[in-house]
């Protein structure tokens, strides 16, 4: 699986952080569903979660909260 670039991800994003952040969440989330039939081809879960935010076909939503500004 070829990884999706930083510039075409960081249209996604406000920041590298954010990125890293939402990179990490969703790669968590679908360790723990262990359904993405690319897991079964041995994709790391970091490398879906990069090329479905480039695709678009995940997305994150900020919240703000006492300690974040969105």
């Amino acid at each position: 699986m070829k990884q999706p670039s930083l510039d075409r991800l960081m249209e996604k994003v406000d920041s590298k952080y954010t990125l890293v952040i939402v990179v990490a969440k969703r790669a968590r989330a679908i360790m723990e569903e262990g359904k993405h039939e690319d897991l079964a081809k041995g994709v790391k879960s970091v490398s879906i979660s990069l090329e479905e935010i480039s695709k678009s076909t995940s997305a994150y939503e900020c919240i703000p909260d006492e300690h974040t500004l969105c």
